[in-house]
């Protein structure tokens, strides 16, 4: 196991909030550090550009604050989220920042730069990778990552097509860094599965936009609340690149979710102003573990619940 000394002590369970579009803010990545799980959220979710200065400075001054005030607590540190892409003119600015704040951990998505690497590097923070193949994960090794984020089959938002028995197994074969699994992560004894997986840390997003925190609307929470694995399309039609939504936002769209014509990956463009509307605001993304998630909860009393799960599931291991 390689989970980063900087990590070690401060967590409650192992498991990282992971980013999401839209619905990550300060208010849901705070509320998952201070219940002991990393917290982060896109960098693109604070707009303007300016104002991820100001998130950045109220997560860090209400981490800190809550850390004085509960000692005996695990507080964990946060994560932002960056869109390595061409397309995203935010990029430099939005790296700018996070080493200016020196942001703990940075979790890159679609190309490693060894840029940003040195850079966080630099003042002794943390960069993991989400990669859906070996192919990839060996280009974020060659780029000096600290994690590689192995996004499976049935994750949210841009899921790989990948089983975890296989993936995680590959990753560990050639990387000493920390893993992180990605792909249906609702509850405690998930988290168990993926250490005995050979995970360091496990990664959960769509169970968390059911939280009183998320900055989802009430309707996609309700549906996710709704859903069942079914219920999730794999396509690539919203952004160019295969992603997991509600089939039920599909169908509000207009749209025929059974028959959907396939997407041009050329026609990922994170610099226009609507591609929140287009797949993400409207078309909500979601993973296969919506079926396990029957309420909204605060996101500390989820947590709590996911530690209990936890170590439940670790006793009876143990006793068996």
């Amino acid at each position: 196991m390689a989970l980063p000394k900087s990590l070690a002590g401060r967590l409650r369970i192992p498991l990282i909030g992971a980013p999401m579009f839209i619905v990550s803010g300060p208010e849901l990545v705070i509320a998952q550090c201070q219940a002991g799980i990393v917290g982060s959220f896109p960098a693109l979710n604070a707009r303007p550009q300016s104002a991820l200065g100001e998130w950045l400075k109220r997560i860090k001054d209400e981490l800190g604050e809550y850390e004085e005030a509960h000692p005996d607590e695990p507080v964990a540190p946060y994560a932002v989220n960056q869109i390595a892409h061409a397309s995203n003119p935010r990029l430099f600015d939005d790296v700018e920042t996070c080493v200016k704040h020196e942001v703990p951990i940075i979790i890159t998505s679609l190309r490693p730069p060894e840029e940003i690497v040195t850079a966080v590097h630099s003042y002794g923070g943390l960069v993991f990778h989400d990669v859906i193949s070996l192919r990839h994960a060996r280009k974020a090794m060659e780029q000096g990552v600290d994690g590689i984020i192995a996004v499976c089959a049935g994750a949210g938002g841009h899921a790989g097509p990948l089983n975890p028995f296989a993936f995680i197994k590959e990753i560990r074969r050639e990387f000493d860094g920390a893993v992180i699994l990605s792909g249906c992560i609702t509850s405690g004894s998930d988290v168990v599965a993926a250490l005995a997986l050979g995970a360091d840390l496990a990664y959960s997003g769509t169970r968390f936009i059911a939280t009183q925190e998320a900055r989802a609307v009430p309707s996609y929470k309700e549906m996710v609340v709704d859903s069942k694995a079914d219920d999730i399309v794999y396509t690539s039609l919203f952004t160019g690149v295969h992603g997991s939504y509600l089939k039920g936002s599909i169908a509000n769209a207009g749209m025929d979710p059974d028959n959907l014509p396939e997407g041009d990956k050329h026609d990922m463009d994170f610099g226009k102003s609507d591609i929140s509307a287009k797949a993400w605001k409207d078309i909500w993304g979601a993973g296969q573990g919506v079926g396990n998630i029957d309420e909204i909860l605060p996101a500390r009393e989820l947590v709590l619940r996911m530690e209990r799960e936890f170590r439940e599931t670790l006793a009876g291991l143990n006793a068996a």
